[in-house]
């Protein structure tokens, strides 16, 4: 099936499923049901084996999924079993944690290349990645065929670092900037809002000053 007939709510469930498989995978687990994983992951059973079939056939009436099949069957749609370049755009302590958190991963999608404008950054060293200037940033992006880029600038910057990203070939933006991007159609956006997810958090925090007003009541 192609990808635009996916629904972005499918895409994000699939590195859920990785992540689990993967711990099942270390702890020698060779099988799992979509109970199981529902149970686990507290999703409805019958939406994962929906979003799985999206994709193909990939379990067994009676006996559930075998573990490492689905794993390598999960990479494959994710693209994960090949190399993906990213590259990183701005060197301050969000874009240091990132690249550091990243340096240890293994896995197929790395950060490798850090960008920056300001000139005290360009030179100093994370792990084995050299901060560059923003002048060498669409070069090495057709170099290193970068096809994802991390955009950790203030949200000032953001929209000029997006378009330069876009003129080098970039194809898909991760933006922690706290701004709306705007890009062509064909490149895709996502938005790690820190700001906006933990204000969300706080509807959900319980309102003590009523319930000590009701007690009292």
């Amino acid at each position: 099936m192609k990808s635009d007939k996916i629904s972005e709510a499918v895409v994000r469930r699939l590195p859920v499923y990785l992540r689990f498989l993967n711990d099942l995978q270390k702890r020698e687990i060779s099988t799992v049901s979509s109970q199981e994983l529902g149970q686990k992951l507290d999703l409805n059973p019958a939406q994962i084996r929906k979003d799985l079939a999206y994709f193909g056939d990939f379990g067994r009436k009676g006996i559930g999924y075998d573990v490492s099949y689905l794993i390598e069957k999960i990479r494959h749609i994710l693209k994960l079993d090949q190399q993906i370049n990213v590259a990183l755009v701005g060197a301050g302590n969000l874009g240091h944690a990132l690249s550091n958190y990243n340096a240890y991963l293994k896995d197929t999608m790395k950060i490798t290349a850090v960008f920056d404008a300001y000139p005290p950054k360009v030179g100093q060293q994370i792990n084995s990645l050299v901060v560059q200037p923003m002048e060498e940033l669409g070069d090495t992006i057709r170099s290193q065929g970068i096809r994802i880029g991390i955009i950790t600038v203030p949200d000032s910057e953001a929209q000029n670092v997006a378009d330069i990203l876009v003129d080098s070939g970039i194809e898909a933006i991760l933006n922690f900037a706290p701004v709306i991007l705007k890009t062509p159609a064909n490149i895709r956006i996502h938005a790690a809002d820190f700001t906006t997810d933990l204000q969300s958090l706080a509807y959900y925090l319980h309102d003590g000053k009523e319930e000590t007003e009701d007690e009292q009541q």
